[in-house]
């Protein structure tokens, strides 16, 4: 341990032996508690605490909020800090863009406006106002947890960080953002856009999902918490992190803390934080059948289960987002010959059809890329299945689809050159 009398600036033997041996004692102790902090953690989390000994906190907590409350973007979600419209925002805008949210946030909102009425609803009623966001399963826990909500909660978000983990759907990250927002807990939030906030701040380098780097953020973004506006604290780092400090370019020239950026007085805010390395591809090829009547209907099939154990590389159940759909099988050599051995199984009494080729689309679904190879076969009237439903191929909202299955639909409803 080097001589910690000598560390401090302007401290020297002459003005040590000058001073009490009480004052001598204090200092001494102060700068080998200081020594021992910054010595026994992580080096970002050493420098915050050298931020943290100075007023510079203060000065970067107000830097921050001032910037947040004149810059803001006007989201439908902040009008107010109703539990209910903030947790279905925080929901909607997991793996989703705000500008693709916000008009799928309004309408959900006109047609469920309370916990009640999203409780009582019929689960497909809820998936076809979700239909288009993907990731559907959030909006089956989204219900779930607003049954427990009426059932143990008097139908009001509860207040404390235990029971809302408790709910469907709820993890950490969710938690604090409603609690925060919602009632002023003091709780920080830590998502992919605070994150980068925080490691280009510290200018943290490597992953940062990997050796420890995430709980270390969330250390960070609990101690730099402002307890006395938690909600616009997590908020306006969101809201940085979104706006100005956005993984690629960031606009460091506007950034209300840019003084305080390790990663930009190094230069290297653009190459912080280190990218993820991706899963491998898995390529799919899918056909779907498009029935077609004169009218113009088709036929779609009520959602499919999941099957119990499967040695393909596709869980079609899965990639239809478990919602109505096309009959659609995972083609292995060919796709026109699968799929009639597939359509004889569902409609064996059907026979001489002619399979007219669409044009393929394409989709992607987490890891996997898809080929979709739609066959329209044009009837005189659409056969009978147990549970299907017709309905206009032009107009299918009456009931929760996936895109996967809006671009079957699509692609079905290109003109047919023969």
């Amino acid at each position: 341990m080097p001589d910690v009398l000598a560390v401090q600036p302007g401290f020297s033997p002459l003005s040590h032996t000058l001073n009490s041996p009480a004052r001598i004692f204090r200092r001494f102790f102060a700068i080998s508690f200081h020594y021992f902090l910054t010595s026994s953690l992580p080096l970002f989390h050493a420098k915050l605490l050298l931020m943290l000994s100075s007023s510079s906190l203060s000065r970067f907590r107000k830097n921050l909020l001032a910037w947040f409350s004149q810059f803001q973007r006007d989201l439908p979600w902040r009008r107010d800090k109703d539990p209910y419209r903030v947790w279905l925002s925080e929901i909607m805008l997991q793996q989703t863009r705000v500008a693709a949210a916000i008009p799928y946030y309004l309408r959900f909102l006109e047609r469920f406006p309370t916990v009640q009425s999203l409780a009582e609803a019929p689960p497909q009623e809820v998936l076809r106002l979700w239909a288009g966001l993907g990731y559907y399963s959030r909006a089956r826990n989204l219900q779930k947890a607003a049954q427990e909500i009426v059932a143990r909660h008097h139908g009001i978000f509860p207040q404390t960080e235990e029971q809302a983990l408790a709910l469907p759907g709820i993890g950490v990250y969710t938690a604090a953002a409603i609690l925060s927002i919602a009632y002023e807990k003091k709780l920080a939030v830590l998502d992919g856009n605070v994150a980068r906030v925080l490691a280009r701040l510290d200018a943290v380098t490597g992953d940062l999902r990997s050796n420890g780097r995430w709980p270390k953020l969330q250390q960070t973004a609990s101690t730099l918490l402002d307890p006395c506006c938690p909600g616009d604290w997590n908020q306006a780092l969101m809201e940085l992190g979104a706006t100005l400090c956005t993984p690629r370019s960031p606009q460091c020239r506007l950034c209300p803390v840019a003084e305080s950026c390790e990663a930009r007085k190094l230069g290297l805010a653009g190459s912080i934080p280190e990218k993820r390395k991706k899963r491998d591809t898995v390529e799919i090829v899918l056909a779907s059948l498009v029935f077609i009547d004169p009218k113009g209907r088709t036929l779609l099939l009520p959602p499919p289960k999941s099957p119990q154990k499967s040695t393909s590389r596709a869980d079609v159940a899965t990639l239809l987002s478990r919602m109505w759909h096309f009959p659609t099988i995972e083609v292995h050599q060919n796709a026109e010959l699968e799929l009639r051995q597939h359509t004889h199984k569902l409609f064996p009494a059907l026979a001489n059809l002619h399979f007219v080729p669409a044009p393929k689309a394409r989709h992607a679904v987490t890891f996997h890329s898809i080929t979709i190879l739609p066959f329209r076969i044009y009837i005189p009237k659409l056969p009978r299945l147990a549970s299907a439903r017709s309905l206009p191929l032009a107009d299918l909202s009456s009931l929760p689809i996936s895109n996967l299955t809006r671009k079957v639909a699509l692609s079905a409803s290109v003109p047919s050159s023969m």
